[in-house]
């Protein structure tokens, strides 16, 4: 496990490996958002590219409290439109 410490008091580390897994789960449901589009199944495909931009948003959470941005940061950051 890749970890690190977030810097902040009575945190624990950061777990870098989840950041990856979460990233492996959004490109999964971007591509079965992709093959519903296909089959003309807009509804699935609009349910798995929600989350596949959240888990996204979340692998960018964990990085940006691996570099030091805090978690408070982390969520003062607003969704882009």
């Amino acid at each position: 496990m890749d970890s690190i410490s977030d810097g902040s008091s009575g945190g624990g580390p950061v777990d870098l490996d989840e950041a990856g897994r979460q990233l492996q789960q959004a490109i999964h449901d971007a591509r079965v958002a992709f093959d519903c589009i296909a089959l003309d199944e807009i509804d699935r495909a609009h349910t798995h590219a929600i989350t596949a931009r959240a888990a996204i948003d979340a692998a960018e959470t964990v990085l940006r409290v691996a570099l030091g941005g805090g978690r408070d940061q982390a969520e003062d950051v607003a969704p882009a439109p």
